[in-house]
């Protein structure tokens, strides 16, 4: 019995043994497969997942801030001296102090306080110097505008005297920094201020402009995303070249807590600078061309005699513009402002100083500049009919239509009748001059309207009949940049205003088409007369105006060179262009006595009715030189400014001159002959 009991508990001695052991080794088995997991989870942790683990760990301890890219420089074309350019100033920041917080605001304001005290014993004297009120609300305490973390703006523009004492009493402002930053900057000369155009903050103008209205929505690099804070281009190059011009983003990176509070240095990242613009437009021919206009209307509102009667410039407008290449050296439309007045944010008294000088007159329209409406509404805009600088298109027209040839004589009796009998209208020359047997090329030099309206228009009409007459007219107008826009991609430019259709409507194919023809159907700018101008000197070659020469980096790397640009080309025979050639050549004005070029001209003298006023006379003169192997064509707009020979030619004269003296009309810069000290004349020019 003892035995059987022994042999039973060495049994389950045994069994306990063998449960133990696969225990045992069950607890091992479990112990390095969990081991082995963990190893493995470490290991993919390191290896896999390390990095963005690593970032994420970054970013939960800190907080970036962008700093707006660093504007690049736009310069004239001999690149000497900026037009718009970029510059570093200091300003005060101050970062929030969580202490600063937890109480009334009574010690915000204090440092308020102790800061304008350093504004106002070292700064510069300010017509609105900085009141602690303003300042404490700059620093936004309460996180209203700003993140915590986020950097306040207290005061830019600050003097050496300033920054040298907040940087040596550090301790005694806590939580305020000196920080370098770029502000736009124009040239005090004033240079083709509405070309250039103007900036705004983003935040400003993101819903109201459809260029930026959704700009950051396909923007995967924080580099160039756009900030609310940052200033954009508006109008002109700044906002036709935005892109080239703003650069990259730069980083400012801070240590935070858990509460967002700063906890170390700073990290900055510097933002890129821009590229910069290299323009077409020269300087000092620029600033010539803008007196020029400036005196010129002066001289009109002043002078005595026939040719000044009932005139009332107030504007006037120019475009010069190379013929081979089509950059545009010159472009004024005056009077202009000073662009400074947008630099950080304009107020509504500027604004309303500056609402009718702000547009470019010579690519759209652009009001006379009287505050009051009735007297406003009295005076041409800036878009004013051709008058007879239209003629040598017309007679063009009338050649390749087969209309008349070149030695078509035709009697100026001094009108042309057109209509039913009882209901004939009279189109009649100016002073009503009767030219006699005239061919075209005369038609040109003495500026006839009888035969433009005979001649052109009405065999026009009688040739093709009703409104596909009018078509034709109009398919020629724009091969010559009339009724189209110029193709400069200049922002908010107009194709300008064609009244034939309308007035065909109105009246008839007929009445549109002579009246078409001697230059009173068609609004246009002055930017698409130096267009057409330039075309006519090329002999039918439209070249796209062009205002940047060339797009360098910040290293000085050509990014974009200039390339010409043909839009379009017209086919006429050589006879055509040589008839017109020499009735321009023979046209009377006033203003180029005693050049040393030759050039081919024509006058023009608009007539509008204009609310109240009727017949009111606008200057308009086109002209190209030098005759024989053109360089520079011209266009002047002076709306109310009476005779174009005597309103605007002498404008056209200080132009030429000015790039003869810079550039050169033969190619080799040179003094050109003294202008005469007056600008009238005693022979009468043709209108």
């Amino acid at each position: 019995m003892s035995n059987k009991l022994t042999e039973e508990a060495q049994k389950r001695e045994i069994r306990n043994r063998r449960h133990f052991s696969f225990r045992l080794n069950v607890f091992f088995f479990l112990t390095f497969f969990i081991f082995s997991c963990l190893i493995v989870r470490l290991a993919y942790l390191q290896f896999v997942e390390g990095e963005s683990l690593r970032a994420q760990e970054h970013k939960n301890g800190s907080k970036s801030v962008p700093v707006p890219p660093i504007r690049g420089n736009i310069y004239d074309s001999t690149g000497q001296e900026a037009i718009a350019y970029s510059v570093s100033t200091q300003s005060l920041y101050y970062t929030l102090d969580m202490k600063m917080t937890k109480d009334d605001g009574k010690l915000g304001m204090e440092l308020a306080e102790k800061i304008v005290g350093v504004f106002n014993k070292l700064g510069t004297n300010s017509d609105k110097p900085l009141t602690a009120q303003k300042v404490f609300e700059y620093m936004d305490l309460k996180g209203t505008v700003h993140y915590s973390f986020q950097p306040r703006r207290l005061k830019t523009g600050l003097t050496e005297k300033e920054i040298a004492y907040f940087s040596e009493h550090r301790d005694e402002f806590k939580g305020i920094d000196v920080v370098e930053e770029s502000i736009r900057q124009y040239s005090k000369d004033k240079v083709a201020v509405q070309l250039i155009g103007y900036m705004k903050p983003l935040k400003g103008v993101r819903e109201s402009m459809v260029r930026y209205k959704d700009i950051n929505k396909d923007l995967t690099d924080d580099t160039l995303k756009y900030l609310d804070s940052e200033e954009v281009g508006i109008d002109g190059l700044e906002l036709m070249y935005q892109d080239e011009l703003r650069g990259r983003n730069g980083v400012k990176e801070f240590p935070v807590n858990s509460l967002g509070e700063i906890i170390g240095p700073t990290k900055l990242t510097k933002p890129v600078k821009g590229e910069n613009l290299y323009l077409t437009i020269n300087k000092n021919i620029q600033l010539v061309t803008q007196k020029a206009i400036v005196d010129q209307i002066d001289f009109i509102r002043h002078a005595k005699g026939k040719q000044y009667e009932n005139t009332s410039p107030t504007t006037g407008y120019a475009v010069a513009m190379e013929v081979e290449t089509g950059k545009v050296v010159a472009m004024a439309s005056m009077p202009d402002y000073d662009p400074s007045v947008w630099q950080g944010g304009i107020s509504k008294k500027d604004l309303d100083a500056i609402q009718f000088y702000q547009y470019n007159g010579t690519i759209k329209d652009a009001p006379a500049p009287y505050e009051n409406d009735v007297e406003r509404n009295n005076h041409p805009s800036s878009l004013v009919y051709l008058g007879s600088t239209q003629k040598p298109l017309s007679v063009l027209v009338g050649l390749n239509e087969k209309l008349f040839t070149t030695s078509t004589k035709y009697t100026d009796i001094g009108y042309f009748e057109f209509g039913k009998e009882g209901h004939k209208v009279k189109i009649s020359n100016a002073s009503g001059a009767a030219n006699g047997k005239i061919n075209a090329t005369e038609a040109i030099a003495h500026s006839s309207n009888a035969f433009m309206s005979a001649m052109v228009g009405n065999n026009l009409y009688l040739k093709y009949k009703g409104i596909q007459g009018v078509n034709v007219w109009d398919e020629y107008m724009k091969q010559f940049g009339l009724g189209v826009k110029t193709g400069s991609g200049l922002p908010n430019e107009s194709a300008g205003v064609v009244e034939y259709f309308h007035e065909a409507e109105k009246a008839s194919s007929q009445s549109a088409l002579v009246r078409a023809a001697w230059g009173q159907q068609g609004k246009y700018t002055t930017l698409q007369l130096a267009q057409y101008a330039a075309t006519l000197a090329s002999h039918g070659k439209r070249m796209k105006p062009q205002f940047v020469n060339e797009i360098r980096d910040v290293d000085g790397n050509v990014t974009l060179p200039f390339q010409p640009e043909v839009l379009n080309t017209v086919d006429f025979p050589e006879a055509y262009w040589k008839a017109i050639e020499a009735g321009m050549a023979q046209v009377k004005v006033t203003g180029f006595e005693g050049v040393n070029y030759t050039y081919m001209r024509k006058t023009g003298t608009s007539q509008q009715d204009v609310g109240k006023r009727r017949r009111v006379e606008n200057a308009v003169f086109i002209a190209y030189a030098p005759a024989d192997h053109p360089k520079l064509a011209v266009a002047v707009v002076v709306p109310d400014g009476g005779y174009g020979g005597w309103g605007a030619a002498p404008i056209a004269r200080k132009i030429f001159d000015a790039y003869d003296a810079e550039i050169g009309l033969n190619g080799t810069p040179r003094k050109p002959a003294s202008p005469p000290a007056g600008t009238g004349n005693a022979n009468a020019p043709a209108q």
